[in-house]
């Protein structure tokens, strides 16, 4: 084991931070505030980030074939032109849900768009359950509901082989496999495949790494997690200082770097007192594994 070293690049504070994405075009970090309603892109050039606000919150944000961004605005699916700062609406959902609102999203392996909805919480992880849906956006732009019944629609990934789409329902406490076919972007044979343990909380955002393995940003937890999706083990925890990591991702030159978002929603004076970093973006060195690039939407 290589020595892990943890280091806070953006002390900002966020509301909610969330979906972080290596965009190496950039050589940034892209990643959301969702209740803070912006789009951020931190460079370790410069070590600033920079922001563009939105007028809903933004739950995801990913990379784009055609250049610059796609994203997910309360329940729309929408085009971000970071320069001109402009935002399009591609498409909406949950129409009939005028207090829903979109939350984690990622592209697959053949550049489709999955992004979940939940219920507009009324404190952190109190909400109408059972309100949210996952959808996915097709590159033609048309839009397929998977299932709906979903609490907190939270971290996706897919295996190395791409047989397989790995999802969180936040509340149920699981991280669920299915398959999946890469030709039509269909999914079936929901299974779980890691209960969380008390101590780790709630699972949140989720990343694969070069050897398969996920990692979960565990939320109240204060961690991330290492998965073994084929045993259902833990192999690794490694412990931030802040509670409520959101989400991680890989990146930097040879992705060997994790980023790490966090949230400081929900926190009183006396908790944000005892960690003054909450809301912060995190850099973990030295885990000894290298993560896989993100694939851009293709539409």
């Amino acid at each position: 084991m290589s020595s892990v070293r943890i280091e806070c690049v953006a002390n900002e504070g966020y509301r909610i931070g969330e979906s972080p994405v290596w965009d190496e075009k950039e050589d940034a970090l892209l990643y959301v505030d969702i209740s803070g309603r912006k789009v951020c892109r931190w460079s370790p050039v410069t070590r600033q980030a920079q922001a563009i606000p939105v007028d809903a919150p933004v739950s995801s944000v990913a990379l784009r074939k055609s250049g610059d961004y796609v994203i997910t605005l309360g329940t729309k699916f929408a085009a971000l032109k970071w320069k001109e700062e402009q935002v399009t609406t591609i498409t909406q959902v949950d129409k009939d849900k005028p207090n829903n609102r979109f939350n984690d999203g990622k592209v697959d392996p053949a550049g489709r768009y999955f992004a979940g909805t939940m219920a507009e919480e009324t404190r952190p992880a109190v909400l109408e359950r059972h309100q949210g849906s996952l959808y996915t956006l097709f590159s033609d732009l048309s839009v397929v509901k998977h299932f709906d019944q979903v609490d907190i629609s939270n971290g996706l990934d897919w295996s190395l082989d791409h047989k397989t789409f790995f999802y969180i329902d936040s509340l149920s406490y699981s991280v669920d496999a299915f398959d999946y076919d890469l030709q039509t972007g269909k999914i079936g044979n929901r299974r779980s495949i890691y209960k969380l343990e008390k101590e780790e909380n709630i699972p949140d955002g989720m990343c694969i790494d070069t050897e398969g393995k996920l990692w979960v940003a565990c939320y109240n937890g204060g961690r991330v997690i290492r998965l073994d999706p084929e045993t259902g083990k833990r192999l690794q925890t490694v412990k931030l200082p802040v509670d409520k990591t959101t989400s991680c991702c890989f990146g930097g030159k040879d992705y060997s770097e994790m980023y790490v978002t966090s949230a400081s929603d929900g926190m009183d004076k006396e908790w944000l007192s005892r960690q003054p970093q909450a809301g912060g973006i995190f850099k973990i060195t030295g885990l000894g594994v290298k993560g896989v690039p993100p694939y851009p939407f293709a539409g």
